[in-house]
């Protein structure tokens, strides 16, 4: 049995579930979202409560099958928190002159490099940026959220030795000690 796939899903009282088959349809303030699951194996179900769960429908259950049981609820989760909430990311660039600007629906980045590099915004991806050194990515989508966050870091990861470069805000890196005379 899963642990996690066990617990409830309470939902806010601005969001709702639509239940058709295999498709769960979640929608609330900040948008709605399309997810699938494998209808074979679970059964959803939203009580008078309003209150989601996911069930099995076999009294015993396989390990893969657990597994599967607990990422599912995972999914719906991250979804009701972010038509409800919206998930966000903050990222920091340090290093002198290094600067992000927002150009329309381009993020215009100068990291150090001889050109400017410009990062095409996805549809269903805000971003703001404040001070010109930091980025605030927000989204319905927990996924795209962290992948755009992820692209923007690999264009300049942080190096350890004066800690230049883009990194997500509380993130921890190690820094290493230069040469010794």
């Amino acid at each position: 049995m899963s642990k996690l796939g066990k617990k409830i899903i309470n939902l806010p009282k601005e969001s709702s579930i639509k239940i058709d088959g295999n498709k769960l349809t979640i929608s609330g303030p900040k948008g709605s979202k399309e997810l699938s699951i494998n209808e074979k194996i679970f059964s959803s179900s939203i009580n008078e409560k309003n209150e989601f769960q996911i069930l099995p429908k076999d009294k015993k259950i396989s390990k893969k099958d657990s597994v599967m049981w607990g990422t599912y609820r995972s999914l719906v989760d991250n979804a009701v928190k972010g038509v409800s909430e919206g998930h966000e990311k903050i990222l920091e660039i340090t290093g002198v002159g290094f600067r992000a600007n927002l150009k329309g629906e381009m993020l215009n980045l100068q990291l150090g490099f001889s050109h400017d590099i410009n990062f095409k915004i996805p549809k269903n991806i805000k971003m703001a940026v404040e001070k010109q050194t930091v980025i605030k990515i927000t989204g319905v989508d927990k996924e795209l959220v962290a992948k755009v966050s992820s692209d923007i870091k690999s264009l300049k990861p942080v190096e350890p030795y004066k800690g230049k470069g883009i990194k997500e805000r509380n993130q921890f890196f190690i820094r290493k000690e230069g040469k010794k005379k």
